[in-house]
């Protein structure tokens, strides 16, 4: 006797050897033997031999017309039996029966199972539902199929042009469209974002990158609808000065500027002046709120998204040849030994005399000239007096961050600025500490720090930058966090530092203006008016949102620089280059602040010059591969090597984006880049808008 079986979801067939109640031990055509329960059996059939049943079943259930059996099964439960008398005419031959078994298993649209060997048809509406289902799955699949077709001939389909970023970013992968596109960057063997490269949905590995960038941080676009540009109060007294900013040449949201002043009795008076939105804007209203929204300006080589509409930059810009709105910090100096007597803070009127470029001065303005008093240049005397001053305001906190515990700063680091004009990049390696980055530097913190006390002192909070040692303590590392309180900012060696003085391009700078202004003007009941109180709530989620829009903003600029790090080699046509050891395998190119790992590095002390090989690289994934060919020297000592120890050992931890650009923000940089001032101070990260 042989039977027709259910085992697993799967029909099968058997001769049987034996039987022990409801069991039977079943051999089948392949000569294997499994033991079949009797309720799994459907048919018994001695003729033909069992796998030619099969066969002749399978034959048989191609040939069924479901549509027929579906309209001859009715509505009722039925088994395939009862069935098979009705579809052939007579009672179903073994083969028969068993081809129809086949048939019902396998039309799942038109027949619910419903027990062994026991179904019923589906009804027609549900039917005609799964019908059309699957009819468009078919017409999907020609679709998607001609759309990997034109993708893999290197045209990209017209209707995946206004998805390309949809597709890149935040796919949905059950669409034919990113299945298309997956399929044939997998059949091409690269990945989807080279190939809407060489399609042309990309239009470049920068547009890539940027269009990224865009996509998570700017959904709506970058751009800025109309605004009411805001008036400050027509009121404000003039200042008497003629005060000057010193900025790069890129540099349009001028931020800062400064005046000073010789007194009659011998002092010496010197005007911080902060450009002051906060005259004008108002929390909660339309502009603070595009402001909170982007939490800053995002710096990139060559270009910028501002956080304020250019027409409110420019209301509040200190631009030369206006009187510009601005918040005073007036600061009266002893100049036998610079101490400071006094300081006032007012919001006035300031007429800004001219905005000084660095590119024009930094060849005249430098420690020589300054301290034989050659060269001719505008502002000379006021330099000389800043000058002064910054020395002594630099020299205080240097002792102060020695009591902390920690190391000097390096004078030895070098900055690169970068410059692009028509897609070609030009990088420029600058000195750090020079004398114009110094004044600016150390007036910056000055500032930042003498306004955190006047918000302490007033009782009102703002929003800190504060660095200590970690939960660990001293064997920990270096932490900068921000905070609604004053405490020290230990490696820059102030006893507090409030971000006030770049109210125009970060949101916690206009955060504190809107405080600093509260306090110069109603003194010790400024907590009854100040925007914010102690444990606002607001205030908490807005020092919440700066910290992870900054950073990203950070890391969106890093790997921009790398970018164009690597633009620039093909635009030099850079085959062999110098590089210094940072740490280990870990290098930094010479001309540029390019960080690669170098797999196999033999040992090296830390700042040797090496020879590479550029083998190639990779600006899509911002990748470098070099050989290298020789080690030259050990750097001399005082070289400019860019990266200090601790810096170079974070640099050996991800020499990814984080890494390409010097100065990243990273727990346990010990001497980083104070983000006003350029100041070497730890995990505090460069600057952006000098290097846009």
């Amino acid at each position: 006797m042989n039977v027709f079986f259910e085992e697993s979801g799967d029909f099968k067939v058997g001769t049987v050897l034996s039987q022990a109640g409801e069991a039977y031990q079943v051999e089948m055509p392949s000569g294997k033997r499994t033991k079949v329960k009797a309720r799994d059996v459907m048919l018994q059939f001695d003729k033909p031999d069992p796998a030619t049943l099969l066969e002749q079943a399978k034959g048989v259930a191609l040939e069924v017309d479901l549509e027929f059996l579906w309209e001859v099964a009715g509505e009722e439960e039925f088994g395939f039996a009862e069935l098979g008398a009705e579809y052939f005419g007579h009672a179903p031959l073994p083969f028969e029966a068993a081809g129809l078994v086949l048939a019902l298993h396998n039309a799942p649209i038109y027949f619910y199972k419903k027990g062994r060997g026991r179904y019923k048809a589906a009804p027609e509406q549900s039917l005609r539902a799964a019908l059309a289902g699957i009819e468009k799955k078919k017409q999907q699949a020609i679709v998607q199929a001609s759309y990997v077709e034109e993708l893999k001939a290197g045209r990209l389909p017209a209707a995946l042009q206004p998805l390309v970023q949809q597709l890149l970013f935040k796919p949905d992968k059950n669409s034919i469209e990113f299945k298309a596109l997956d399929t044939a960057a997998s059949e091409l063997q690269t990945t989807a974002q080279r190939l809407m490269l060489t399609t042309g949905g990309i239009a470049s590995a920068k547009e890539l990158h940027m269009a990224r960038f865009l996509f998570e941080h700017f959904p709506r676009g970058a751009g800025f609808a109309p605004v009411a540009v805001p008036a400050a109060p027509a009121d404000l007294p003039l200042a008497s000065v003629a005060a000057f900013s010193i900025d790069d040449v890129t540099t349009t949201e001028i931020d800062d500027a400064f005046s000073v002043e010789r007194l009659d009795d011998g002092t010496v008076r010197v005007g911080i002046h902060i450009a002051a939105p906060g005259l004008g804007i108002r929390p909660d209203d339309a502009i603070d709120k595009i402001a909170r929204a982007r939490m800053s300006t995002v710096y990139m080589p060559g270009d910028k998204i501002t956080m304020l509409p250019d027409e409110v930059v420019d209301a509040f810009t200190l631009a030369e040849g206006k009187d510009c709105p601005a918040l005073s910090l007036y600061a009266t100096l002893d100049p036998n030994d610079w101490s400071v007597l006094s300081t006032e803070t007012r919001a006035e009127r300031v007429p800004i005399q001219d905005n000084l470029r660095h590119n024009d001065l930094d060849e005249l303005v430098n420690e020589d000239t300054l301290a034989s008093g050659a060269g001719d240049y505008p502002h000379k005397e006021a330099m000389g007096l800043l000058w002064q001053w910054a020395l002594k305001l630099e020299a205080g906190r240097m002792q102060k961050r020695e009591a902390f515990g920690l190391k000097p700063e390096q004078a030895n680091r070098v900055d690169f600025n970068f410059y692009v004009e028509d897609d070609v990049v030009t990088i420029l390696r600058r000195k750090r500490g020079a004398p114009l980055d110094k004044i600016v530097a150390e007036l910056m913190i000055f500032a930042n720090s003498t306004w955190g006390k006047l918000l302490h002192d007033c009782g009102v909070p703002g929003i800190y930058r504060s660095q200590g040692p970690g939960a660990g303590g001293w064997a920990a590392k270096m932490q900068v966090r921000m905070v609604t309180h004053a405490a020290p900012h230990q490696g820059l060696g102030v006893d507090q530092y409030a971000w006030s003085t770049s109210p125009l391009r970060r949101y916690t700078d206009l955060v504190n203006q809107w405080q600093i202004l509260a306090c110069a003007s109603h003194g010790v009941t400024a907590p009854l008016v100040a925007p914010f109180k102690h444990r606002d709530a607001t205030l908490f989620s807005i020092v919440s949102a700066f910290d992870a829009a900054y950073g990203a903003y950070n890391d969106f600029q890093q790997n921009m620089e790398r970018y164009w790090c690597l633009r620039w080699l093909g635009q030099e046509h850079a085959r062999q280059v110098d590089a210094v050891v940072l740490k280990d395998e870990v290098l930094r190119l010479v001309e540029i602040p390019l960080v690669i790992r170098l797999p196999g590095m033999p040992q090296a002390a830390r700042g040797a010059q090496v020879r590479l090989d550029i083998v190639r690289w990779d600006e899509v994934d911002l990748t470098l591969e070099a050989r290298l060919l020789e080690v030259a020297a050990a750097a001399p000592e005082g070289a400019e090597l860019g990266l200090d120890e601790d810096e170079a050992e974070e640099a050996g931890a991800d020499t990814g984006e984080a890494a390409a650009a010097e100065g990243a923000e990273a727990e346990g940089s010990v001497t980083v880049v104070d983000p006003e001032t350029q100041t070497d101070v730890a995990a505090e990260p460069a600057d952006p808008h000098t290097a846009a």
